[in-house]
């Protein structure tokens, strides 16, 4: 009777293992301990119903050494230190206020500026919770103070503050590429259209609000900042800046041919390699045009396309080698992000904004995100070995590649059930428990591991932004006061209900950007570099044809015999 019971059981194990997890999770308990606990209790079964042999275990210590020695993972403590001290050296609210004061004339401009910075927020620190944080300190009171609707403001910033998660280098997509045994360098590649997409659609949907209700995203009035001639002065010096370093570049480019050629490269420059050349020559040509004109007194731009230059290119060069370098073959993740590293501590340095409070506190940052990722896999590991031992990646499986539609009903389901289940969970341990289960499933359905990857990547970011539990809603509302509880009159507040109605229509630019992904594979697919293709019957017959040359096809014709016989 018992072992009746226990075969039974064991039938059962792996939706059972995934209910408790869940259930577990849901009831507040630390992801780390509730996986480590499904884990040991379900691999405890596994060796009592001989699903698993008593060393069970012993494997253990194995996977957890492959992951400590996982190079890929020393991404992320590069990418989360040169985020951190970006952040608290105070450059991100420097560039917050540069692009407020470049975009403020026009209705919408300020939003429009928070989208900007926080998709080169997210380029730079790779964490949502400091994207969201400073957007919501300095983008919002602005907004709000010149008239901005207060859902507006804040499902702009919350938005934009989430483009971490999809941006590279991002923490998540270095989990998933992690989590799916896959190339770091090709999700980059794969998630950047994308990315570019979703950026343009905020920006659009700015643009309509705009047109159609100017009255909730007002234009700054001239009188808040220095006049509207002065700043229609500093955008014409700001667009000749622009210009000017554009045509030093086209001369570059004319040049780096020859530059190839005499550092001894031999093949030609690929489309890809000749438009990144470009921009980074023109982002060098514009810093270094800025900083000559004011060291030599020329006075050929105003003080604010000074302030641009020395504000917001900095951060863009270090972006651009950083990703640059992984884009174009360079450099391996890690070793980009070992560079933007030190290049994020050099340029906070050289803004003299870096002390030891605050180089301290990026540095415990750093690790506090790390351990947690780290602890993670480790509880994840522990958790794949148990359900594998009970044949959950088969009845997974079996489960799901018996959908309506197989790689269609596939995409679909998994899409929707990710969505509903990172409005309760982080993404963490989304990403972590459910990707090896569900890797294996896309990969015997035929679909592509990179599309796969990127279209993940798009859900957890919306998972920030779902009520009730999404996470970049939990930070905004840290860092602003509840109307309720505000009793400050110069400080502006906002309600719950408004974060989350302002989060509405980003959350819908999401959900549109994952239909337009699963539509159109290529543009996620587009910009990876496709191996050459070999076809194998093709090789067989050349060599079956050498095999069928004879010995005396390959003497030298009498009339060819130059050599003298010595020589022979």
């Amino acid at each position: 009777m018992a072992q009746s019971m226990l075969e039974s059981l064991l039938a059962l194990a792996p939706p059972l293992m995934l209910l408790a997890l869940l259930l577990t999770l849901l009831t507040g308990m630390p992801a780390v301990f509730a996986l480590i606990a499904c884990g040991m209790a379900f691999g405890a079964l596994a060796v009592l119903g001989g699903a698993a042999p008593p060393q069970l275990m012993k494997a253990l210590p194995i996977r957890l050494e492959f992951i400590v020695a996982n190079e890929t993972l020393l991404a992320i403590p590069f990418f989360t230190f040169m985020g951190a001290v970006l952040h608290r050296s105070r450059i991100a609210e420097d560039m917050l206020e540069v692009a407020g004061q470049l975009f403020g004339t026009m209705r919408g401009g300020l939003a429009l500026a928070a989208v900007f910075i926080g998709a080169l927020m997210a380029a730079a620190t790779g964490v949502v919770a400091a994207s969201v944080i400073s957007l919501a300190l300095i983008s919002y009171p602005a907004m709000v103070r010149n008239g901005y609707d207060p859902r507006i403001a804040s499902g702009v910033v919350t938005a934009s503050g989430t483009l971490t998660q999809i941006v590279p280098p991002s923490i998540v997509l270095i989990v998933v590429a992690e989590q799916l045994n896959m190339s770091l360098g090709d999700l980059y590649a794969g998630v950047l259209m994308p990315a570019a997409i979703l950026i343009g659609l905020y920006v659009l949907w700015i643009l309509v609000v705009a047109r159609l209700r100017p009255q909730l995203v007002p234009a700054v009035a001239p009188d808040a900042a220095t006049g509207s001639a002065a700043r229609s002065n500093g955008l014409r010096s700001v667009a000749w800046l622009a210009v000017s370093s554009g045509l030093l570049s086209a001369v570059a480019m004319s040049l780096y041919p020859r530059l190839l050629s005499a550092a001894g490269r031999t093949t030609a420059a690929g489309m890809d390699e000749k438009v990144a050349s470009s921009i980074g020559f023109a982002l060098l040509a514009a810093f270094l045009l800025a900083r000559t004109d004011r060291a030599l007194g020329l006075r050929l731009f105003s003080g604010r396309a000074h302030r641009v230059a020395d504000v917001l290119l900095p951060p863009l060069l270090l972006l651009f080698a950083v990703l640059g370098s992984v884009f174009l073959g360079m450099a391996t993740p890690t070793e980009s992000g070992s560079v933007g590293a030190l290049a994020a501590v050099l340029i906070a340095l050289g803004r003299r904004r870096l002390d030891g409070p605050s180089l301290r506190t990026a540095l415990q940052d750093t690790v506090r995100l790390t351990c947690v990722i780290m602890t993670l896999l480790f509880g994840a590991t522990v958790f794949s070995l148990a359900f594998n031992a009970l044949d959950g990646s088969r009845w997974m499986l079996d489960t799901l590649a018996s959908l309506p539609g197989k790689a269609t009903g596939f995409l679909i389901v998994v899409m929707l059930a990710m969505f509903v289940l990172g409005m309760f969970l982080d993404f963490f341990e989304l990403a972590i428990v459910v990707l090896p289960i569900l890797g294996p499933v896309a990969e015997h359905l035929g679909i592509d591991k990179i599309w796969f990857a990127v279209l993940m990547g798009i859900n957890f970011q919306a998972s920030y932004l779902t009520p009730p539990f999404g996470f970049a809603l939990l930070y905004f509302r840290s860092a602003i006061p509840d109307t309720a509880d505000l009793h400050d009159a110069g400080r502006p507040g906002i309600a719950t209900w408004q974060i989350y109605a302002g989060a509405m229509p980003f959350i819908a630019i999401q959900v549109l950007l994952m239909g337009l992904v699963i539509a159109l594979p290529e543009l996620a697919l587009g910009l990876i570099q496709q191996p050459v293709s070999i076809d194998p019957e093709q090789v067989e017959r050349m060599i079956d044809r050498m095999h069928s040359i004879d010995e005396n096809d390959l003497k030298v014709p009498p009339h060819l015999d130059l050599l003298p016989p010595a020589t022979r």
